[in-house]
């Protein structure tokens, strides 16, 4: 039989994870779905962008403080690995996503709603890519 480790490290991990599957998952699915909501009327995007943001926002935020949390949690042996460098980037792409999606949300010309909300995407993906292999 297999025993569940639960942890501090597990729970933590477990709600860094979540935070960013809401985040970046939720990117995903607005961005499939906004073709659809244009067709109900610019009123239905927005509704829906709003209400995303709602839910999106907090999650970010956990994943925020718990990525922080992990930074202390992890033993730093040796202040040039790779593992530093990959977390450097990360934490670049993880501010850059927040401020994409912060800016997309203040946008009001269709091509900055675009730009802004395509850089979001494409750095909280590339960010998601960089947790995985830390």
């Amino acid at each position: 039989m297999i025993e569940a480790n639960w942890d501090l490290d597990a729970f933590r991990n477990f709600l860094h994870v979540l935070g960013a599957s809401v985040w970046v998952g939720g990117q995903v699915v607005v961005a499939a779905l906004v073709p659809a909501l244009r067709k109900i009327g610019p009123e239905a995007t927005q509704a829906a962008a709003q209400q995303f943001g709602r839910v999106a926002w907090p999650f970010f935020a956990l994943s925020v403080a718990t990525g922080l949390w992990n930074i202390f949690e992890v033993e730093f042996a040796d202040a040039a690995t790779s593992y530093h460098v990959t977390f450097g980037v990360k934490f670049v792409l993880v501010i850059a996503t927040g401020l994409a999606a912060w800016l997309h949300t203040k946008a009001t010309e269709r091509r900055h709603i675009a730009m802004l909300g395509s850089v979001a995407g494409v750095t909280a993906i590339a960010a998601l890519l960089l947790g995985v292999t830390l």
